[in-house]
């Protein structure tokens, strides 16, 4: 377990590593298909009309190893220039699976919060607005969820993870055309105060 523990760290440092040393913009045009969640219901969705995944807030224990002289790590949090900056994974029409250009985005908030366990997240997952209400709530909640399941891997609680899911109701931009829907096909992670 060790030793699995041993090469898990060095694999995201590598990553980590090959992510900063980039300097072009990500691309976000359409590339691999993937998975098409189920569809399901609209049970379960809380008062600004999300659906709530099973992940939940909690976790603490005051320990800090992510940054030397950070006060629980919220310098990073707030710094533009931060790789934590980077918030949002966008995904393919009709797909809930990571797209490995946001894996490194993914695996440096994962490497974060599993040195800050008193740190939670919240993965907001949303679709563009093709396809039933019901549908797009399992989606965004789909995708959420595998960013959620990519973070555990890395040493991430479930404690320290929840997910919502809005579905359509939340576009970042406004528009009926495929620009506009591959920016509402996202997960954005939002730090509680950042």
């Amino acid at each position: 377990m060790k030793l699995i523990k041993a090469i898990m760290s060095l694999l995201l440092l590598l990553m980590v590593l090959d992510g900063c040393s980039s300097k072009g913009a990500v691309n976000e045009e359409e590339g691999a298909e993937g998975a098409a969640a189920d569809g399901m219901g609209a049970n379960g969705r809380g008062k600004s009309g999300a659906k709530v995944g099973k992940y939940s807030r909690g976790g603490a224990n005051g320990r800090n190893g992510y940054g030397a002289g950070s006060s629980g790590g919220s310098g990073e949090l707030d710094d533009p220039s931060s790789p934590l900056a980077k918030r949002v994974i966008y995904f393919m029409y009709d797909s809930d699976e990571v797209m490995p250009e946001y894996r490194s985005v993914i695996s440096t908030h994962a490497s974060y919060l599993a040195n800050h366990p008193e740190q939670t997240v919240t993965l907001e997952g949303h679709a563009d607005e093709r396809g039933s209400s019901e549908y797009n709530i399992a989606l965004s909640e789909q995708r959420a969820k595998s960013v959620a399941r990519t973070m555990s891997m890395q040493g991430v609680t479930d404690q320290q993870i929840q997910v919502v899911s809005f579905g359509e109701e939340k576009p970042s931009v406004s528009g009926h055309d495929e620009s506009s829907w591959q920016q509402n096909r996202r997960v954005e992670i939002s730090y509680p105060g950042h």
